[in-house]
């Protein structure tokens, strides 16, 4: 576990966050719960804003990762906190806006954008559009003549540089179903094709090279070379890219065979992108861009927990013991998906001793409900409460109602406090969308 002041062991053996005891949690609140450490979130996105504002003369703008976890409330936060946001779909974007969020500082990424979101998009003045395909340029341009709006764009681009957590290469060619690659010259080609569209205005150009990345050389290299290539778009084209969002990815503790990141180490990833910038623009005579930063779940991940309920136990003997929770795969796909590690601890019994290694369970019906493997924990008893740690990202935001099973509902805690931020599921929210047509009644 992490060491924060606001996620601890109390003087009862309890684990506690934002103040509160996790075992009070699930008695007010029920279980499954998402459980947001208001603080945590907080002093995330300051990191950022702050080397930015201390290290960049404040010419950039942090983004929140909206598809990590996307509730009216953390639109308020973050715009509280005066950074922006990146959306992926419609229904993100209308979130954000729906509590006022500044659309100037709204950022639209996707690889196939509906027409409606492009839509949408204009009508509400979204600031910044991220073209990442002929068509998507073609059919934005159309809309923004009928509005007699001039769209400001940035260009996805692949600069042959791949990194996942420990690891990081460099490809010739890159396959993804983002983006454009400058080896190949299909990001060259895309710069001269915007160039020549009348209501769209290019500002510069975005990458992204990965996720639950540790390795600080792989930032490094990919902004040395998108720096190349806004050097060589202004060789060829005559155009300086005004803005360079470099995404983000920075990784976070899931489990022991990760990194317990400070926030000084987060601080360092952005002031070493700061100084590529700083002595590369300089080399090659470069105005400094307006730098865009997406820290993904590195802000929210480690903020979040989930409580859930120990039900049935079943030994096999000699094989595996199985710990089923009310929770599973509906309201975390991601070891389903992925196989993802994730640290669990009986919040009721934070401080007795471990024993045994089990496999977590859900309660769906599938044999491939699990939450996690070879967990260590005492010998969990029925009606025990256990904390799953770091399901702030990506577990909320990839829930679903398989089995009929709710949601489950989220809260935000702080100084002792604590408040539904996304309200609890009923039976009737279940079925809220069903129809029985005519002719079966």
């Amino acid at each position: 576990m992490n060491e924060r002041d606001t996620l601890k062991i109390n003087g009862k053996g309890h684990l506690e966050i934002g103040g509160l005891d996790t075992v009070d949690i699930a008695r007010q609140f029920g279980t499954p719960v998402y459980v947001f450490d208001e603080k945590h979130i907080r002093d995330m996105m300051r990191v950022y804003k702050d080397v930015i504002n201390e290290d960049y003369c404040g010419n950039g703008l942090v983004l929140y990762a909206s598809k990590a976890f996307s509730c009216k409330a953390i639109y308020k936060i973050a715009a509280q906190e005066e950074i922006g946001v990146d959306v992926v779909s419609g229904g993100e974007m209308f979130t954000a806006l729906s509590v006022g969020f500044n659309p100037d500082k709204i950022y639209l990424h996707g690889n196939n954008k509906l027409v409606s979101e492009l839509e949408f998009a204009l009508d509400n003045r979204v600031g910044t559009i991220v073209v990442d395909s002929y068509r998507e340029a073609d059919i934005l341009d159309n809309l923004a003549g009928e509005r007699n709006i001039k769209q400001n764009v940035l260009i996805r681009v692949n600069p042959g540089v791949e990194a996942h957590t420990h690891a990081f290469i460099q490809t010739a060619r890159t396959d993804s179903k983002f983006g454009f690659s400058v080896s190949d010259g299909s990001a060259k080609s895309m710069v001269s094709y915007l160039l020549n569209k009348r209501n769209l205005r290019l500002k510069g150009f975005h990458c992204h090279i990965g996720s639950q990345i540790f390795e600080k050389q792989s930032f490094i290299l990919a902004t040395e070379k998108m720096i190349s290539f806004i050097s060589d778009m202004k060789d060829r084209h005559g155009f300086e890219a005004e803005t360079l969002n470099l995404g983000g990815g920075f990784g976070i503790w899931y489990n022991d065979e990760d990194p317990k990141l400070k926030l000084d180490d987060y601080r360092d990833y952005v002031k070493s992108i700061i100084d590529v910038i700083n002595n590369k623009t300089k080399e090659l005579n470069l105005k400094k861009p307006y730098l865009v930063i997406e820290p993904g779940r590195s802000i929210i991940g480690e903020a979040g927990i989930t409580l859930y309920t120990v039900g049935a136990i079943k030994e096999i003997q000699g094989i595996k013991k199985y710990v089923a929770v009310d929770g599973g795969m509906f309201e975390n796909p991601r070891y389903a998906l992925y196989q993802s590690k994730y640290t669990a601890l009986l919040a009721n019994r934070a401080n007795d001793v471990c024993t045994e290694k089990v496999t977590v369970a859900g309660k769906c019906c599938e044999s491939g409900d699990i939450i996690a493997v070879d967990v260590a924990l005492p010998i969990a008893q029925s009606g025990d409460i256990m904390a799953v740690l770091s399901t702030g990202a990506y577990n909320y935001s990839m829930a679903s109602n398989y089995n009929r099973n709710f949601v489950p509902p989220s809260i935000l805690v702080n100084a002792g406090k604590a408040e539904y931020i996304i309200k609890p599921q009923t039976y009737e929210d279940i079925v809220r969308n069903d129809i029985v047509p005519k002719r079966l009644k």
